[in-house]
C-alpha cells in the first residue's frame, strides 16, 4: 500500500504521522509539530507482532481452542440470548474503552442499549477523565478536554499543570510550554517538575486545600478580577464563602507547600498576560477529584482566564479517544452527543434516529467500578463482554476484579493479543489495529481527526464493528453497519443538537485536511476551535463557581499501613502495558514493575536499591524492585501500573469513589512496605 497519513495509536495528542507499511515517520501536524516520543516512533512494530492473534478462540476444558468466525459468533449470540431469557436483560454488561474510535464506541452503546437491551455499559474513560468532565460540566456547562487549541499555549507566559507529567507521559506537547513559566503541582519531582520555575509539592490528596491556598492568596493580594467575575460568572460568594477560611498558612499546613510560593504562585498567574491553568490525572483520580478539580476551575475563574483568548482552563485527556469515547453513548448514564440518558427529550430524540420506542431505551447503569464489583454476583451480571480494554490490569483492586471475572457464567472479550483479561475469556475474538481500518477519534483539543487504513489486517481477523454487526444480525436486530463511514453518518445525526454536536463534520471534510473541532453544528460550519470566548455553555451564558470543601484522602496512613503510595505511567509504556510490552525496544528499558522510595524509608524497612519489595495495603499486595530517589518525601513510594501478575500496582490501590463522577482513588492510600520475605 502506498504510504498513508494517519495517527498515532497512544495518546490524546494524536500526534501525526505517516506510515509506509509498518514503517513509522512523524509529520508536520499542529499537536506534535514533526516530533513523536518513543511509543509513536515503535507503534509499527505492534502491527507485526508475533503475539497477534488471528482465529477465535473457545474455551474447551479449561483451554482456548481455535474456532470459525460463524461458530464463535453464533455460540456468543446464543449465550447471551439464554441468559437474557433466564436473568433479564441487566444479565449481559458491556465494558468499553477510551482508545476506541468514535464509531465503535457510538455503536457499543446503541448494541448494548437497542441489540441487548442492558443498562449495563461502561468504559475504562471513567478510570481517567470523568472528575475533569463532571468539574467541566458543572462549570462551564459543557466538557471538552481543552476548550482551545494546543498551540493557543505557545503564547503563554504562565501555565500552571496540576497533576500533569507531560514530558514523561505526552512528550511532544512539552514543546508548546517552552516559552511558559511553569507551576507544576506534584508530589514527586516529576521530570516536568524539574523544568518548572515553580514546583508545588503538595501531601498527596491535599490537592484541594492547595488549590484553596492558591484562592485565598488571589483576593487577598488583590488580585481577583472583580469585573470578569461580575459579568460572567455566578456563585462566587458560595466559593469564596470556603476559600476565605483557607489562608495559606493553614493551607500550608494540611498540604506542606510553603504560603510563600503559593502567594508566588498566584502572582505570576495574576500579573501573566496570558496563563492557564491546566489539570490531570494527578489531581483527578481522587475520591474528590471532582471537587479537586473544581477547586482549580474556581481559581481560573477567580483570574478571569476560562473563555478569554490567550488565556483559559483546560483537562489533559489521557486516552487515544478520551474525549470522543465520552461523548457517544458507552459511558453509563449517556447517548450520542454527550446526551443524557435520563433526559426525556434526548432519548425520545435518539430513539427515533434509531428507530425504537423511547420508552424501550433502559435508565442509566452502573458505574465502571461498580459494574465490575458486581460481576457475578445475586444481583449483578452474568455475561460480559468487553471491547478495548484490560481491566484485570487497569481495574483498582484488580484482584478483586479478577475474582469478579472467574465469577461469571461468560466472558466475551475483543482484542488483538491475548491480554491479561482475554487470557481469562470463555470467547476471544481477534479483532483489528489502529493502522488497519479507517475511523474517526477527537483529540484533547476537541479536534476530530480521520485515522486512515494504512495497511490490511491479517487473513481472519475482523474489526470490532464487524463483530458487533454480526452479533446484532444474530441476535435480531438489524441497523448495525460495519462500515466505519456509515455508522459515522449516522453518530453525525444521533449527536444533532447535542453538546457535543458532530452533524456538520463529515469523511470528506476530514479527508480535505479541514481542522474541524467540535461543536460542527452545520456542514458549512467551520468548527469552534475555542470555546466560550462569548458566553459559557450554561443556558444564562454564564460559568459556575463550585463551592468546594476540602476532605482529604479517603484512606490515611496508620500503624500498619504508615506510608502512602501513589501511581502513574512511565515514559516507555501506556494504561495497561498490553500494548507497549510487546514492543522489545521500550520493554527492555523497563521490563519490569518498580516502586520510587527514598533511601533512608527503603533502608529501614531492611531494602536496598534493586531488592524486590512487598508493597501491601488493605485490599492487597504487589511486588517490585526498589529504585532509590533522593527527592521523594519520606513518607511516599510511587509504583507504575503497566505491569501484570504479582506486579500489578492496583492490587493494592483503593477503589473509594468519586461522589459524582463514580473515579476511584488511583492516586493515594495506605501502604507498608517490607522485604519480599519480611514483614512490614
Amino acid at each position: 500500500m502506498p504510504q498513508v497519513d494517519t495517527h498515532c495509536p497512544y495518546c490524546a495528542l494524536q500526534c501525526g504521522m505517516r506510515l509506509d507499511g509498518v514503517r513509522v515517520t512523524p509529520r508536520d501536524f499542529p499537536v506534535n509539530a514533526g516530533g513523536l516520543c518513543q511509543k509513536g516512533w515503535t507503534a509499527g512494530a505492534l502491527l507485526t507482532s508475533p503475539r497477534r492473534l488471528t482465529t477465535p478462540m473457545i474455551r474447551v476444558d479449561g483451554a482456548l481452542e481455535p474456532v470459525s468466525w460463524d461458530f464463535a459468533l453464533d455460540f456468543v449470540a446464543r449465550k447471551l440470548a439464554e441468559l437474557k431469557e433466564q436473568h433479564g436483560p441487566d444479565a449481559v454488561a458491556v465494558f468499553g474503552g477510551g482508545g476506541l474510535t468514535n464509531e465503535k464506541a457510538y455503536l457499543l452503546g446503541k448494541f448494548a442499549r437497542v441489540a441487548l437491551g442492558t443498562s449495563q455499559i461502561d468504559y475504562n474513560g471513567r478510570f481517567c477523565m470523568s472528575s475533569a468532565a463532571a468539574a467541566g460540566i458543572k462549570a462551564f456547562g459543557a466538557d471538552r478536554g481543552m476548550p482551545f487549541p494546543v498551540t493557543d499555549l505557545k503564547n503563554a507566559d504562565v501555565v500552571l499543570l496540576a497533576g500533569a507529567n507531560p514530558a514523561e507521559t505526552m512528550p511532544p506537547f512539552v514543546q508548546h510550554l517552552r516559552g511558559a513559566d511553569l507551576i507544576v503541582v506534584d508530589p514527586r519531582r516529576t521530570p516536568t517538575a524539574e523544568s518548572a520555575g515553580l514546583h508545588l509539592a503538595p501531601a498527596p490528596g491535599t490537592d484541594l486545600a492547595l488549590a484553596l491556598g492558591i484562592l485565598h492568596a488571589v483576593v487577598e493580594g488583590g488580585h481577583l478580577d472583580r469585573s470578569y467575575v461580575d459579568a460572567r460568572t455566578n456563585e462566587f460568594g458560595e466559593a469564596w464563602r470556603i476559600a476565605a477560611t483557607w489562608w495559606p498558612e493553614r493551607a500550608e499546613r494540611v498540604t506542606g507547600v510553603p504560603a510563600a510560593d503559593m502567594r508566588l504562585a498566584a502572582a505570576k498567574l495574576a500579573n501573566a498576560r496570558n496563563a492557564y491553568i491546566l489539570t490531570a490525572r494527578g489531581t483527578e483520580q481522587h475520591a474528590t477529584g471532582t471537587a479537586n478539580v473544581g477547586g482549580w476551575i474556581n481559581l481560573a475563574l477567580s483570574l478571569g482566564l476560562p473563555g478569554r483568548e490567550g488565556s483559559g482552563y483546560g483537562c489533559l485527556t489521557g486516552q487515544g479517544n478520551g474525549q470522543g469515547g465520552r461523548e457517544h453513548g458507552q459511558k453509563a448514564d449517556q447517548l450520542p452527543g454527550y446526551r443524557k440518558l435520563d433526559d426525556p427529550a434526548a432519548r425520545e430524540y435518539v430513539a427515533g434516529v434509531w428507530g425504537v420506542d423511547p420508552d424501550s431505551l433502559p435508565g442509566p447503569g452502573r458505574s465502571a467500578t461498580e459494574l465490575l464489583d458486581a460481576l457475578g454476583t445475586d444481583e449483578g451480571p452474568k455475561a460480559l463482554m468487553v471491547f478495548g480494554s484490560n481491566v484485570v490490569v487497569s481495574a483498582p483492586r484488580s484482584g478483586r476484579v479478577q475474582d469478579r471475572l472467574s465469577a461469571l457464567d461468560f466472558l466475551v472479550v475483543a482484542d488483538f493479543v491475548l491480554s491479561e483479561t482475554a487470557a481469562l475469556a470463555d470467547v476471544v475474538l481477534p479483532v483489528t489495529q489502529w493502522a488497519e481500518e479507517d475511523g474517526t477519534l477527537t483529540n484533547l483539543e476537541g479536534r476530530v481527526l480521520l485515522r486512515r487504513k494504512a495497511i490490511d489486517a491479517p487473513p481472519g481477523v475482523r474489526s470490532d464493528l464487524d463483530v458487533l454487526n454480526g452479533l446484532a444480525l444474530r441476535l435480531g436486530k438489524a441497523g448495525f453497519p460495519a462500515d466505519p463511514e456509515t455508522v459515522f453518518e449516522e453518530l453525525r445525526i444521533a449527536s444533532k443538537g447535542g453538546v457535543a454536536d458532530y452533524s456538520g463534520v463529515s469523511y470528506d471534510r476530514l479527508r480535505d485536511g479541514e481542522a474541524l473541532h467540535w461543536p460542527v453544528p452545520a456542514d458549512d460550519h467551520p468548527g469552534t476551535p475555542r470555546m466560550f470566548l462569548d458566553a459559557f455553555a450554561h443556558p444564562d451564558g454564564r460559568a459556575r463557581f463550585a463551592p468546594v470543601e476540602y476532605s482529604g484522602p479517603a484512606e490515611l496512613p496508620d500503624e500498619e499501613f504508615p506510608l502512602q503510595a501513589t501511581t502513574g505511567r512511565v515514559l516507555q509504556h501506556y494504561q495497561s502495558g498490553a500494548q507497549t510490552r510487546l514492543i522489545k525496544e521500550l520493554d527492555d528499558v523497563v521490563p519490569e514493575a518498580f516502586v520510587e522510595v527514598h533511601p533512608d524509608t527503603a533502608k529501614r524497612a531492611g531494602l536496598e536499591e534493586g531488592d524486590p519489595a512487598r508493597i501491601r495495603s488493605r485490599r492487597g499486595e504487589t511486588v517490585a524492585k526498589v529504585r532509590f530517589v533522593q527527592s521523594l518525601k519520606p513518607d511516599l513510594v510511587f509504583l507504575p501500573f503497566h505491569f501484570p501478575g504479582e506486579q500489578r500496582a492496583n492490587l493494592f490501590t483503593n477503589p473509594a469513589l468519586d461522589p459524582v463522577s463514580r473515579m476511584p482513588e488511583f492516586k493515594v492510600c495506605a501502604v507498608s512496605l517490607s522485604t519480599v520475605d519480611g514483614a512490614a
